[in-house]
């Protein structure tokens, strides 16, 4: 079976780029870190990559708006590159930072397969401050989502100042009918969030945690899957530890926790397409 390369972009004021590529090696992917400059330089190649991921932090000190020079830098400098790595059937995660940076750059929700335009936005939270928090996500089953195949809920962290999807009428009733709207903001019971704070922690319209465009093969979300890369990360692990010695054990058989399941998916729906 061919290896599965995972490039993890890190540069000015990005983070999470450790995290999220121990978390693409746990799921059966071999994993580099690579600076934006040589992507733009061209002394590393997109072609030697199966899936890009943008990840959280702050680029360039979110200065003129959270991801926003990021997604101008990348897309006049290797914009043509990336459409071919779309266009290639690759495929393509931006968490938190690397949300806000896919949507400033049109590559999400890119209804009608419109890679380019802007249609959305990710603005300051409702609350005014920065939420570090655990979320409880529901999952439209429904999505063509490749992350997030046969997940029905998530429980992950959030880490921004910035996390509020907003657009307007006519495109968010696309994004339903197209299934676009991968993850939702609940209370701990799986029911809708309804805009409740802190369950919702941003006040995103419809509860909207993350997306997808058509085809299922970008996917942009708020919450940091690769936080949660192993059980103790987890603020109930000791609870669980304890029923686990009764019996009652919460962990998964395969080991991996449901943050590096969302990788894992990637990875075999890669291996399916990638073989000898």
């Amino acid at each position: 079976m061919k290896s599965i390369n995972a490039l993890v972009l890190s540069g000015y004021g990005l983070n999470c780029d450790y995290e999220t590529s121990y978390a693409f090696e746990l799921a059966g992917a071999r994993a580099q870190r690579v600076h934006i400059n040589e992507l733009i330089s061209g002394s590393v190649s997109l072609d030697d990559y199966h899936i890009m991921a943008f990840g959280g932090g702050f680029g360039w000190g979110d200065d003129h708006g959270a991801g926003v020079l990021q997604a101008v830098r990348m897309k006049n400098k290797i914009g043509s590159k990336l459409l071919s790595f779309v266009e290639n059937g690759k495929l393509i995660i931006g968490i938190c930072n690397g949300f806000q940076c896919l949507v400033n750059m049109g590559l999400l929700p890119a209804i009608n397969g419109d890679y380019t335009e802007r249609v959305v936005a990710i603005t300051g939270n409702d609350c005014a401050t920065y939420r570090n928090d655990w979320v409880n996500l529901t999952v439209n089953e429904d999505s063509p989502c490749v992350f997030t195949r046969g997940i029905r809920q998530l429980e992950v962290p959030v880490r921004h100042g910035e996390g509020k999807f907003y657009t307007d009428k006519e495109t968010l009733n696309q994004l339903m009918k197209n299934q676009q709207i991968v993850l939702q903001y609940a209370m701990p019971d799986a029911k809708p969030a309804n805009g409740a704070f802190p369950f919702n922690p941003n006040g995103s319209i419809v509860d909207i945690a993350g997306i997808c465009d058509p085809s299922g093969r970008i996917f942009g979300l708020m919450p940091h899957p690769e936080a949660y890369n192993h059980w103790t990360n987890h603020p109930d692990w000791t609870m669980w530890k304890e029923k686990a010695k009764r019996g009652q054990t919460h962990f998964a058989k395969n080991g991996l926790t449901p943050g590096v399941q969302v990788f894992q998916n990637a990875v075999n729906y890669l291996k399916g397409k990638y073989k000898k």
